[in-house]
């Protein structure tokens, strides 16, 4: 009896050990990927996306942790405009951070009210980074129907007025929901700006400019997670 329980005792702590290094495992790889960034080395060009979701980032420390850019949410829409845009621009300008303006798509709405929300709130300068539109809402929340054809349709002419404001190709930036649903990587001829922590993207099925690779990045930067982006070297 005594035997018994010497071994179950001895199996119990084994037990014991061995969930705490799975648990210690799990927080590790956890920890790690919340804090992890490309290697600076084969990636040199590396940034953060930014919006007033994340709260007050201090555009210095970004840059010692290597960021070398941002890109600045600035318009959703006809109506939406991001409020931390202005001031964003102001301080990453003087931090030394090149700036690029995103625009996110709604197919729901026509292109003209769009760009004018765009030209609007985004400086025409020539010192920022080609204009990005984001591309992450499909058409089947609409309250009327859109074809597909009418989404491409109006996406190129979005395309054609942020590019004539801000003088720069812009860079599509396709959520892989948006992707499957609309397969326009490979129809309309732009810089592409991808999405996925930790591996690099394939759903675009070209190659890509751009990638978030990682969309909870923790730092002392910002109390809030950011989206950290690198650029093809």
């Amino acid at each position: 009896m005594g035997r018994k329980r010497k071994a179950m005792g001895w199996r119990t702590r084994v037990l014991g050990v061995a969930v705490l290094a799975v648990i210690a495992a799990v927080a590790w790889s956890w920890w790690s990927l919340r804090h992890w960034t490309p290697d600076a080395a084969l990636w040199p060009d590396q940034g953060a996306e930014l919006s007033a979701a994340d709260g007050l980032v201090r555009m210095d420390t970004l840059k010692a942790l290597g960021a070398r850019f941002v890109y600045l949410d600035a318009t959703d829409g006809e109506t939406g405009r991001d409020p931390a845009f202005a001031p964003n621009l102001a301080k990453a300008r003087e931090a030394g951070l090149q700036v690029g303006a995103v625009h996110r798509f709604d197919p729901c709405t026509m292109a003209d009210g769009q760009s004018a929300a765009f030209v609007v709130t985004v400086p025409r300068a020539g010192d920022l980074l080609p204009p990005a539109i984001a591309l992450d809402r499909t058409a089947e929340d609409c309250p009327k129907p859109v074809s597909e054809a009418a989404v491409e349709s109006e996406l190129m002419t979005l395309i054609n007025q942020v590019e004539a404001h801000a003088g720069k190709p812009a860079i599509l930036k396709p959520s892989q929901a948006f992707e499957d649903r609309y397969h326009l990587a490979g129809r309309i001829e732009r810089n592409l700006w991808v999405e996925g922590t930790w591996r690099e993207p394939t759903y675009a099925g070209r190659p890509w400019l751009m990638w978030t690779a990682n969309e909870a990045f923790a730092s002392d930067a910002a109390d809030e997670p950011l989206r950290w982006v690198v650029v093809r070297p």
